[in-house]
């Protein structure tokens, strides 16, 4: 278990998500709602080694950029999985106007309890949404239980990456609605417990930096004056300072963000 906890909940995060924070970090971010967008999605699938045959499991797959993105380009079936109505119903609809929904399709529940059978899947995957998530060994269990032997679990998340006092802690948590996030070699340790077999572990944080600053720059620019008109002055400024803390978390090593893929034996 981690060291430090914030006291956030599967239904603190349906709020953010349900509210302005889902839809800030659509402008932010793109549909897919990860860093990186579908550059870092078509390198997550190559890592892992996905098939137009193979079958597909999106763990908190919010908007189902991702999903989309797999089954337009690749053609394999994806299954999202999420715990916000909103981005599932999001999910949903955004699927059947671009006509995927043959291929991608969305299931709202509890990345804690997952609603499918052992050995469904070929893949199971998660885009820096598992920081999320209230007990992460607990999740990673659920993936190494419903993908199939000799399948593949590929992920990235956002990771704590140097030490940090605990107020810097406490805020950096708090401005994202994190319970706590893992370190690279925390990951490593949750997944071989759970019973996978590692192949790779990279550490993207140098590039989590760059990104970032991105998207502080853009919240100044072209999004500042629709943020303000749409919820207000003080929720804008609350945001800046959220983000300008992120960026020098980041910059100055103490967050940053990672890329593992494993198999089950």
């Amino acid at each position: 278990m981690p060291a430090r906890r914030l006291d956030v909940r599967i239904e603190n995060v349906i709020e953010v998500y349900t509210g302005p924070g889902g839809i800030l970090w659509e402008m932010l971010m793109g549909e897919e709602i990860h860093v990186g967008g579908a550059r870092e999605t078509e390198a997550l699938a190559r890592k892992a080694g996905i098939t137009p045959l193979m079958t597909v499991l999106d763990v908190c797959s919010a908007l189902g950029g991702p999903a989309r993105h797999l089954a337009r380009r690749i053609g394999c079936t994806v299954t999202g999985l999420d715990a916000t109505p909103r981005m599932y119903e999001e999910a949903v609809r955004r699927t059947a106007e671009a006509g995927l929904d043959q291929k991608a399709s969305f299931v709202l529940g509890d990345a804690l309890a997952m609603p499918f059978d052992a050995g469904s899947f070929d893949v199971v995957w998660g885009q820096d949404a598992w920081c999320y998530v209230t007990d992460k060994e607990r999740l990673l269990r659920e993936c190494a239980r419903v993908v199939r032997a000799g399948g593949t679990v590929a992920f990235t998340d956002w990771l704590e990456t140097g030490p940090m006092n605990d107020d810097l802690w406490k805020a950096l948590h708090a401005f994202m609605a994190f319970p706590y996030m893992e370190t690279l070699q925390g990951y490593a340790r949750l997944v071989e417990g759970a019973g996978l077999r590692m192949v790779e572990q990279e550490d993207l944080s140098p590039d989590f930096a760059r990104h970032v600053q991105l998207y502080l720059d853009a919240l100044q620019t072209e999004h500042r004056a629709a943020v303000v008109t749409r919820y207000g002055q003080p929720f804008y400024d609350d945001v800046e300072t959220g983000l300008t803390l992120w960026r020098d978390a980041s910059s100055a090593g103490h967050v940053g963000r990672g890329r593992i893929i494993a198999r089950r034996p």
